[in-house]
C-alpha cells in the first residue's frame, strides 16, 4: 500500500489509511483507486469534506472517514445527494437518517418515521396559517425541533389558560411535559418543518396523516 508524508507539512493520509469494504459492497482491494465510501481515495489527493465545509477541500483523517456520511458528493459545487431515508416507519429496527433532510422532505401533516417500545419519532409539516391543534398528552413527554419555519408555542395547565408563550424558529427545540395543554401556531409565510419525539409513543406504528383534517378524524376515531 502507498503511504505518503510530505516534508514540512502534515502527514497526508495515503492508501494504507484507506478503509476497504468487503467486495460484496463493491469496495475491495481490487478497487483501491475507487473511493472510500464515496470519498476519493487516491493517495495524496485532497478530499472534499462537505460535511464540515462545502467550500474547502481538506484531508480527512482516517478516524473521521468512518463517521462522516458517505452519501455526500465529491464535488462540493454540486448539491448534496438525497441522504434521507424512505419516509415510512422504520421502527423498531436500528435506524440512521439525515433528520434535517427527512423533515424538510416531508410534505404530510404527520409521518411516523420510527416507532419503538419506548419512544416514537414523527415528522410534521404545518401549513401557513395552520396550527397543530390544541391538545394534551397526559401520559407522555414530547420533544419538538423546528427545522424550518417560525411559530408561536403555547402551553398551560388548562385549555383556556395557555400562559406559557414563546416564539420558535429554525433550530429551536421545545419540550411539552406530560399533562400540559399545548399548541404550535405557524406565524410565518412558509410551512413549518419539524420533527417530534414522543416518549412513550403516541400514534400507532406506521401512522401517516396527510392533512390536519385526516389527523383530527383519526384522533376522534381513536377516542371512540
Amino acid at each position: 500500500m502507498y503511504y505518503y508524508s510530505v516534508k514540512g507539512r502534515n502527514v497526508m493520509y495515503g492508501m494504507n489509511q484507506c478503509p476497504f469494504y468487503n467486495s460484496t459492497q463493491g469496495y475491495g482491494p481490487q478497487s483501491m483507486y475507487r473511493t472510500c465510501g464515496n470519498y476519493p481515495c487516491y493517495y495524496n489527493t485532497p478530499v472534499y469534506n462537505t460535511a464540515i465545509n462545502p467550500y474547502y477541500s481538506q484531508m480527512i483523517p482516517q478516524s473521521m472517514l468512518q463517521q462522516l456520511p458517505y452519501q455526500y458528493d465529491q464535488d462540493p459545487g454540486k448539491s448534496k445527494k438525497n441522504t434521507y431515508a424512505e419516509l415510512k416507519d422504520h421502527g423498531p429496527d436500528p435506524f440512521t437518517v439525515n433528520i434535517e433532510e427527512a423533515a424538510t422532505q416531508n410534505e404530510y401533516f404527520r409521518t411516523a418515521l420510527w416507532t419503538g417500545k419506548h419512544l416514537q419519532l414523527t415528522l410534521m409539516s404545518i401549513g401557513v396559517g395552520e396550527d397543530i391543534g390544541l391538545e394534551i398528552h397526559p401520559g407522555l413527554d414530547q420533544f419538538i425541533r423546528i427545522e424550518k419555519g417560525q411559530g408561536m408555542v403555547k402551553m398551560g395547565d388548562s385549555r383556556d389558560r395557555l400562559d406559557y408563550q414563546r416564539m420558535v424558529s429554525d433550530d429551536y427545540v421545545f419540550i411539552i411535559p406530560a399533562g400540559k395543554w399545548h399548541n404550535l401556531i405557524n406565524t410565518g409565510n412558509t410551512p413549518i418543518k419539524l420533527y417530534s419525539i414522543y416518549a412513550p409513543p403516541q400514534h400507532p406504528h406506521g401512522t401517516v396523516h396527510r392533512t390536519k383534517a385526516e389527523a383530527m378524524a383519526a384522533e376522534e376515531h381513536h377516542h371512540h
